[in-house]
């Protein structure tokens, strides 16, 4: 039954063959099939399989570093860290001699055929009394540690899926397969599940720290480049800048005051129709020298990009023909908000470099060189996964990578055109997103403190998933900005974001009646806009405060472009969970609604309405109170002062 060929570790049994191979640092990888061969997909990992040691016997093993995986005679496979088992297969079967009843009949590894010779897939593993899971992207729940917490395996506007999961018992788990599908981190077992696959694909690694582990995932599926220094301060958005005098109205109105604005960001319907991918010339007349002028303050550009063609777009006939497109299997439309449009199939790579070079000579070529690629998931009116076709395999096959592809192809087009200090911005990821410039923002998010919740721990499941560059829309997105509370939220929100990755304002800011500028059905005119959203549109108390947290961002540029540099060169998040930075504090493992930024700064959010004083956990050694200077020792919890216009925030000395 078993046998090494080509330095990997194989078993058959009942139509079923199983490799396990090195790869990684401290990794391995486990790969299944009913099929006659293995497909030939990575998915998200990168490089070959390493030197292991292998032994057959009875049972077999392998072992790569601190990991090693056992298997017994009917197939089952454990894996241990430095001899301790850490994960092993669910297995309830009479064949099987165990402890559990064996009448269940329950394989850890379950393949049911499907039409067109796929198979749904589930794998399960035993569950852990008192382990804690973290990572698998960004859900919107408010729980950091998501033992007992059922996830999708999808992407849909705001839920983000990035299947790593970070182990307490010191491994990190990736599920290499970008189907639709659903994990439970279930307290009686874990269960992965896959709707449409060819074959069972994993990797598992274990290290002595949390960090560790996050360097030899990152290492196999790619790092963020150097963010740009020019993109570290505040980003000013909107729902919409409609003309090209209305951004630089508000480009001069921050240089007047003297506030540096590194971005201005110009959102939705600009162009003429959804697909024309240009700018709508009766309001934006001259983009080249828009640009110049931004330039001239320090500020750079960017401009939201769809994924969706309108059928009377310009290039809807020529895409359509060539088979760039989106292809439904039930209906003729992907998308129906203002329009009736297609989505470009970014699987495809002829397609990647259609919308790039539509891109390039509308965008790129008037000096415009960040994209905003909103709606990545991409967004459907109903989620029916299995409704969509790829080029690569069925939406339920494959299409949690279409965030990752569209991403690629703005960053490899830009890279090819000379540029370096590449970073745009999307809605969705998947695994390895962050090596393309990515910073994912969270979605169309309710402007309101149980949102703000969520969000934060979203940001930290998503460093810990690898995506280190990450963002919210300050506020949140549907937001009555004449509710009671709007303004204390408002502030909560903004002195929390200058701690996170990118610090950016925007949202769909009502209620607001503003007339349309014209009455076409078609071009940048007619759509709505929102009331304004500058950090001086809430009156002068509120702008004296966020004036304050932009400068002090800016005097943080340096320390931030030493944290980013440390994102790219060993996959670290800038948003730090507490045990990330102290593994060896337990209390840190339950201190869940603090965080780092970066290794030096422990920030303490305040999350409710209505709170003026927090607790907040200090680790071992000394800790500056940054307001104030006054220094605490730490190894405690201190109880401190958060007014309203002020966060918690402590420097370890």
């Amino acid at each position: 039954m078993f046998y090494e060929k080509d330095g990997k570790l194989f078993f058959r049994r009942r139509g079923e063959t199983v490799c396990i191979f090195g790869q990684g640092v401290n990794g391995l990888r486990v790969r299944a099939t009913m099929n006659e061969n293995f497909a030939d997909t990575d998915w998200a990992i990168e490089g070959v399989a390493v030197p292991s040691e292998i032994k057959i016997g009875t049972d077999a093993s392998i072992t790569n570093g601190k990991i090693s995986a056992s298997v017994t005679p009917l197939g089952q496979i454990r894996f241990f860290k430095d001899g301790k088992c850490v994960l092993e297969e669910y297995y309830r079967h009479y064949e099987y001699d165990s402890p559990h009843t064996p009448s269940l009949r329950i394989l850890a590894r379950e393949f049911k055929g499907i039409r067109g010779g796929a198979h749904t897939l589930t794998v399960r593993f035993e569950s852990k009394d008192g382990e804690k899971i973290y990572g698998m992207g960004q859900y919107q729940q408010p729980y950091l540690d998501l033992k007992g917490c059922s996830l999708e395996l999808a992407q849909r506007n705001s839920q983000v899926s990035v299947p790593f999961a970070l182990s307490s018992l010191g491994y990190g788990f990736l599920w290499n397969n970008p189907a639709v599908g659903r994990v439970t981190f279930g307290k009686n077992l874990t269960e992965w599940r896959a709707e449409c696959v060819r074959q069972c694909d994993y990797w598992i690694t274990a290290d002595d720290t949390p960090k560790k582990i996050l360097e030899n995932y990152t290492g196999i599926v790619g790092r963020a480049p150097e963010f740009p220094e020019n993109a570290m301060g505040l980003w000013q958005c909107k729902l919409r800048y409609r003309t090209q005098e209305e951004v630089l109205e508000v480009a001069r109105e921050y240089h007047r005051r003297n506030i540096p604005l590194d971005v201005i960001v110009i959102d939705f319907f600009h162009w003429t129709r959804q697909g024309d991918w240009r700018f709508d010339e009766k309001y934006w007349p001259d983009p080249a020298a828009m640009v110049r002028e931004l330039k001239s303050y320090g500020t750079r550009c960017m401009v939201s990009v769809w994924p969706t063609v309108d059928k009377k777009s310009e290039n809807f006939a020529e895409m359509n023909d060539r088979g760039l497109l989106v292809r439904p299997e039930r209906g003729s439309q992907c998308f129906d908000f203002l329009g009736d449009s297609m989505i470009y199939d970014a699987t495809n790579p002829e397609s990647r470099g259609y919308i790039w070079e539509k891109c390039r000579a509308n965008y790129f070529e008037s000096g415009i060189d960040m994209f905003w690629l909103d709606e990545a998931e991409p967004e459907y009116p109903v989620y029916d996964f299995d409704n969509f076709r790829y080029h690569i395999g069925t939406d339920l096959e494959a299409g949690n990578i279409y965030p990752r592809c569209h991403a690629q192809a703005f960053y490899e087009g830009q890279k090819a055109s000379g540029q370096k200090d590449i970073c745009n911005l999307l809605r969705c990821a998947w695994v390895g997103s962050q090596k393309y410039a990515a910073v994912v923002w969270s979605g169309d998010i309710l402007g309101n403190f149980a949102s703000l919740r969520d969000q934060f721990a979203a940001g930290l499941e998503m460093g810990i998933a690898g995506i280190p560059w990450w963002t919210t829309d300050i506020g949140g997105f549907f937001v009555d900005v004449k509710e009671e509370g709007h303004k204390e939220l408002l502030l909560r929100w903004f002195e929390y974001a200058v701690f996170c990755p990118v610090l950016r304002m925007h949202g769909d800011k009502g209620p607001s009646d503003i007339p349309p500028l014209d009455e076409r059905e078609f071009g940048g005119g007619f759509c709505h806009t929102g009331l304004p959203n500058e950090i001086w549109s809430y009156g002068e108390e509120i702008y004296e405060v966020l004036k304050k947290y932009v400068l002090l961002r800016v005097k943080m540029k340096p320390y931030i472009k030493e944290i980013m540099r440390e994102a790219s060169e060993n996959g670290s998040p800038v948003m730090r969970t507490m045990f990330y930075e102290f593994p060896d504090d337990a209390e840190c493992w339950n201190a869940e609604d603090q965080y780092m930024f970066g290794y030096k700064y422990l920030v303490a959010p305040v999350l409710y309405a209505g709170v003026r004083e927090r607790k907040v956990y200090l680790p071992a050694g000394n800790w500056k109170d940054i307001r104030n200077g006054k220094v605490y020792k730490g190894g405690r919890y201190i109880d401190t002062s958060a007014p309203v216009e002020e966060i918690p925030v402590f420097e370890k000395m």
